[in-house]
């Protein structure tokens, strides 16, 4: 019985790390979002004012804001990743405890 309780406590983790695989999903779109308006806003003021197209790439990254902006889209990004990854993990988990479960179930059927 205690694997059972295990295996539930399992699930309901597991449905809260997808809810917030949403959530972090979402501020990553808004993240990528804010960073590509603000980047193309910088882009084009330097063309506008003359500045080599092959150099705009290289300034406008290095602009603070849009610097910013980028980091917080890659923490973003970061963030998600690793909502996935645990999501993976309690899969994993389950599987192993749904096998307990199974042999403990089927060595009883033989006794």
């Amino acid at each position: 019985m205690d694997l059972y309780l295990e295996l539930q406590n399992k699930l309901k983790d597991l449905e809260v790390s997808i809810k917030q695989l949403r959530k972090s999903g979402t501020e990553l779109a808004l993240a990528e979002k804010e960073y590509k308006i603000l980047l193309r806003m910088e882009c084009l003021k330097l063309k506008s004012q003359g500045m080599a197209i092959g150099m705009i790439d290289k300034v406008c990254y290095g602009i603070p804001t849009v610097a910013d902006a980028r980091f917080k889209r890659d923490v973003c990004e970061t963030t998600y990743k690793a909502n996935l990854e645990a999501i993976n993990a309690f899969k994993l988990e389950i599987r192993i405890i749904q096998s307990q479960i199974d042999k403990e179930f089927s060595n009883e059927c033989w006794l």
